[in-house]
């Protein structure tokens, strides 16, 4: 190095390093917002999953009065007239033509196919048996993740989501419930559309909003779920129990609106397959649920598995992000001589 390149790279150095201290301090921030946004992910996705541990024992309650294609119906066209409500009072603009097909997409499969699905399933499974499927939901939801969000989770992410899944349906079949193969097909489909709507949801929600997904996904819907429920309506409603029509509450204005405001949310915070998991606690919570309201008995093998669930859900939050491999800092050239 001559004389010339070694008194301008010395110049340069005081530039340079009050260059790197300024892009530390920016990285410090970003890392802060970052961490904060995830957490609020977590935070969010786990209060959309507490109302959505109340759905099937709820809509096992309503399709015993009500028929289970005008329970979907019914539940989505209220959900919906709520969120239009809710959309012209905060004055939100309308999404843009190329969004419509993903809230199609996204409709179909929560508002339309998961809700329906699972109805007729209930009508030959028991609420207890449902768990195992429910149990393969974050599973789903993560391959989804991938093929439609773009994300990529470390391994190890991989493996604690299959070892929950495991747990959850482990414990379920350790009940030796009934099975249906009709029921458990259904259920099967249920779990894949409503991975896909989760999925597809989020998405979104990244640019639009959790609650604005949700609302707009729900009015997508409605010229269809409407005139359905119109048509599938008991022809007298004299007969329905007071605990049907709790039950249709519930699935519609929680399940069906309130949850996904927290769940689309969370998952657009803190990824959809990082958050997805916490599903893997949604059936310990509704047996929970059942053990407050309903005075059932929990027992041990039920406490171990939800604390085997936690622990896959604590070992995939810390594989769901990609490795980021950090990148050298480049100094700056010297001038070159003319």
């Amino acid at each position: 190095m001559d004389k010339t390149t070694r008194a301008l790279c010395e110049k340069r150095e005081p530039v340079f390093a009050k260059t790197m201290r300024q892009n530390k301090r920016l990285d410090q921030r970003a890392c802060v917002r970052f961490n904060a946004r995830w957490s609020s992910g977590w935070i969010n996705g786990f209060l959309g999953v507490a109302i959505f541990a109340g759905s099937l024992p709820a809509t096992r309650v309503a399709v015993i009065d009500f028929d289970p294609t005008f329970l979907t119906c019914a539940r989505a066209s209220i959900a919906a007239l709520l969120g239009c409500a809710l959309l012209l009072l905060r004055r939100q603009p309308r999404p843009r033509a190329a969004d419509v097909p993903s809230l199609a997409l996204g409709a179909l499969g929560v508002v339309v196919g998961f809700p329906l699905l699972t109805a007729l399933a209930l009508q030959q499974i028991s609420s207890a048996h449902s768990i195992v499927f429910i149990g393969l939901l974050p599973l789903c939801t993560a391959i989804f993740a991938v093929l439609r969000g773009g994300e990529r989770p470390q391994p190890l992410f991989w493996l604690f989501s299959v070892l929950g899944a495991t747990c959850v349906a482990g414990y379920a079949l350790s009940g030796n419930a009934e099975a249906s193969l009709a029921g458990d097909a259904l259920m099967l489909a249920a779990i894949l559309v409503c991975g896909l709507g989760y999925a597809e949801g989020a998405r979104l929600s990244r640019t639009l909003g959790g609650w604005q997904v949700i609302c707009w996904s729900l009015l997508v819907a409605l010229p269809v779920m409407l005139p359905l429920a119109l048509l599938t309506q008991p022809a007298s409603f004299s007969h329905i129990s007071p605990t049907a029509w709790l039950g249709l509450a519930y699935v519609s204005l929680f399940s069906m609106l309130i949850g996904f405001m927290f769940w689309y949310r969370g998952l657009a915070q803190g990824g959809i397959a990082a958050v997805g998991q916490l599903q893997l606690t949604q059936p310990f919570m509704a047996l929970a649920l059942a053990a407050l309201l309903l005075h059932e008995t929990v027992s041990s093998t039920m406490l171990l598995a939800t604390l085997a669930a936690v622990a896959c859900v604590a070992g995939a939050r810390k594989y769901a992000q990609p490795v980021q491999r950090p990148q050298p800092a480049q100094r700056p050239q010297p001038a070159q001589r003319q």
